[in-house]
């Protein structure tokens, strides 16, 4: 395996284990809390970030926006329990995926439906980026909004 995938899994994992870390400690009538009206709710954030590690790898197989739509009209996650055991299961598969990428693979380049082009290996990164940027979004909610500190390390 490419040492670089395997640090890239590694951090991926890091953000993961902090997520359900944080949800373990969720109420479900905390699902609902919104920063603002217009924004997700804690709910609809955890929704969309347990579905990030295979949504954005089938992004990067290229799916069309209507098979994007599809994916996430027939993945509705509800509750606390649901949404964690999707967030593991799709890094599972995230990670078995790119156990299997050979060197070539990692520098095939592949483009989004509305126009990004990367290498597998890029898109690895942006998923990284996408948890990670997600995961502090969740965090400060729950501070902010859910006035409740998850006392959870955001780095290691």
């Amino acid at each position: 395996m490419n040492a670089y995938v395997k640090a890239t899994l590694n951090q991926i994992s890091i953000a993961v284990r902090s997520i359900t870390t944080m949800m373990d400690q969720l109420e479900p009538s905390e699902l609902d809390v919104k920063p603002t009206d217009n924004k997700f709710s804690i709910g609809q954030l955890l929704a969309h970030v347990s579905l990030i590690c295979q949504a954005d790898l089938l992004i990067s197989d290229e799916a069309s926006e209507e098979q994007m739509s599809t994916y996430y009209s027939s993945n509705p996650l509800q509750s606390i329990a649901e949404m964690k055991e999707a967030l593991l299961a799709n890094f599972t598969s995230l990670e078995n995926r790119y156990f299997k990428y050979t060197e070539e693979d990692l520098m095939q380049t592949t483009t989004s439906y509305w126009g990004v082009s990367y290498t597998r290996f890029e898109w690895l990164l942006e998923i990284s980026s996408h948890l990670y940027h997600h995961r502090g979004q969740l965090h400060a909610m729950l501070v902010y909004c859910a006035r409740k500190d998850p006392e959870v390390a955001l780095f290691e």
